[in-house]
Formats: C-alpha cells, structure tokens, sequence
C-alpha cells in the first residue's frame, strides 16, 4: 500500500513538472504583448506577493509548534563523560546560530520577494558589483565558522589525548556482523596480539583470534557486557572483523569507526553511574514515555491473546551507528557504568583468555 502510495505521488509530480515545462517554453515563444494571458500582470504579482508573506508566516507556525511539541532532546545537557558538556556546548551554539540565521535571512528573502515583487512599468535596478557587502557576508560567516571549527578543534583534541601516565582501563571493542565483544586488558594493562586469521570456533574456542602464544593476552578479559567504572578515564581501542562499523555511545559523546585491517581508539572518562542517570529528570521523563507507549499496545497484545511487553529500563547501550546489514538495528551491547568497588568485584569474577 505504502508503494502503491508513493508511486502514485511520484507520477502527480512528474505531470505537473511536465506541464510547468510546457508553460516555460510557451513563454519563451511567446512576443512581449499584455495581450497575452501568459505573462504575470499586478494582479499575479500581487496575489504572489502576499503568497510568500504568508508562507513565511507558515514557516514561523510550524517551527514554534515543532519547538512546542518535538523540542525536549534528551541528550542534550544530560551527557554522562567528561567531555560531554563541551561537545554539548558546541552543539548548543552550532543550533543557535543556525537558527538565528534561518530565521533573519528567510524573513528578509520572503519580505523582500513582496516588497519588489513585479509592477507594470517599474525597472529592476541592477548593480554589477558591490564589493564592501560582499566583503561583509563573505567576513561574517568566515569569523563564526573558523570559531566554530577551532573551538571543535581543541574539543577534539582534549578527547583524542590518550596518556597513559593517567592509568586508564585499556579495554578492546570488537565489532563483527552483528554484535559487540569486549576484551579489557587485564591486570598488565596491555592488550595481547590478535588476527582475524586466528580465530577459532572448534573444541576450545578463539572468538576473538587473540595470540595463544601472546603472554599479554593470557590475562585479557572476554565479555559480552561492557562494565566502566565512574570517574575512571577509558581507552578504547576497536576493531572490526567484516565491514565498516562504527562505536557509538550517544550518552557519552563517543563514536569512532571500527575499520577493517586497522585499529582505532577512543578515549573517555564517565561522569555517572548507570543508577545516576536513571535518577535525572529527562531520563525519568523518557523512561515515562516509553512505558506509556509500551502499556498502550500491550493492552492490545493482551486481547489477542499475546504476552504484553515489558516495561523498559534505562540503560547505556554501545551501538553501530553505520548501516552495516540486515541486522544493524540489532548490534548494541549493554554498558553499565558503576563505582570502581563493583567495577573491580566484577572484573574478578570474570574468567581470563589463558584459563
């Protein structure tokens, strides 16, 4: 039905750009006479002119209702790593400024369309050149861009330095079709060696293709649950088993891709806990939402006779933000940010690669 639909608004569009291309050419030929009903009289002009007043004013009404009913982003200002709330910051100007943008130069393009809209007997005025406005909004743009671009410069930056003086958790990311594997470094801290070429699914298993042989991969961890202790910094390095995946952490303003043949890294450090997060009020609100969406149709699962949906929890999730198959919608894996006690009464109780 969907296609149908489409196919049908595809077929409407296309007619109308043929006859619109039809009128065009019909203008062409046609001799600059007022007898011909073709050409716009100020009348038209008229009627035009207050058309682009009031699609401007339609404009206006649709983004305040958007605002009123779609504003609430409840990423934004509830970030969970350190660098978070610089990255949100950036996001928060970046969004003022287009706005403001939109707002004056699609006021004054729609204005201006009914303020010189077309009169019989009125010449355009034309200037080739005028170069002290074109220095004006060439500058402007050039000043707020480069500020933007360096201010995300040094946000990148404080990200990306990865110093191990400051004794982060070394921990891997493996991506594969469509799931996350996550592998901490264990007690040396360092990762040991591993191929694609060495992976083993037999009698004793080698999911990851880590080097037997590796002294630093006896000790690395193999787990299905992502578990980050607060306030401690994470270096992430990631890998991908088929094809281009990418990390991505909305809570924490992390996403790197996970390439092919290479090793990428990521580092952050985490600023609440999973059980803090689900205390902020934009998490509750969400929370609220979606449990009130699932009790709705639940209600109808249950008069047919199917099992009603559980209610949902908040928690981290670590997802592939690159369409990477069938089941891309799937990849996610569970991170539960917790104090560094649990964190290391739960690394403890997890068996090793050598074992």
């Amino acid at each position: 039905m969907t296609t149908g639909l489409l196919t049908f608004i595809v077929l409407i569009l296309i007619a109308i750009a043929i006859w619109q291309l039809t009128k065009i050419f019909d203008l062409s030929q046609a001799k600059a006479d007022n007898s011909n009903t073709q050409v716009a009289n100020d009348k038209d002009n008229n009627i035009n002119g207050y058309l682009m007043m009031g699609f401007l004013m339609f404009i206006y009404i649709i983004t305040i209702v958007c605002f009123w009913k779609w504003g609430d982003l409840p990423l934004i200002g509830n970030s969970a790593s350190e660098h978070g709330e610089s990255v949100d910051t950036l996001m928060v100007i970046s969004m003022v400024l287009i706005f403001f943008v939109q707002t004056v130069t699609q006021a004054l393009l729609h204005y201006f369309a009914y303020k010189y809209r077309g009169k019989q007997g009125r010449k355009a005025l034309y200037y080739a050149d005028n170069d002290k406005l074109e220095f004006i909004w060439t500058i402007i743009p050039v000043i707020t861009l480069a500020g933007l671009i360096l201010y995300g410069l040094f946000t990148w930056n404080e990200i990306m330095d990865v110093n191990m003086d400051d004794d982060p958790i070394v921990v891997e990311l493996y991506a594969q079709q469509f799931n996350w594997k996550a592998r901490y470094a264990g007690e040396d801290n360092v990762l040991g060696k591993a191929n694609v070429r060495l992976i083993d699914l037999g009698d004793n298993p080698n999911i990851l293709g880590l080097d037997r042989e590796d002294k630093y991969a006896q000790d690395d961890v193999i787990v299905q649950e992502l578990h980050l202790p607060v306030g401690r910094k994470v270096v992430f390095k990631m890998r991908s088993q088929d094809v281009l995946h990418s990390a991505y952490m909305p809570h924490f303003r992390m996403q790197m891709n996970c390439v092919p043949g290479q090793t990428t890294e990521f580092a952050m450090k985490p600023t609440k806990t999973t059980a803090e997060m689900r205390e902020t009020s934009k998490i509750i609100k969400k929370v609220a939402r979606i449990n009130g969406i699932r009790a709705a149709k639940s209600e109808k699962l249950v008069a047919e006779g199917k099992e009603a949906l559980a209610p949902y929890e908040f928690d981290y999730l670590l997802l592939c933000n690159k369409i990477c198959g069938e089941s891309h919608y799937n990849m996610q894996m569970k991170v539960i940010v917790e104090s560094e006690e649990d964190y290391n009464k739960w690394i403890a109780e997890q068996a090793t690669f050598g074992k």
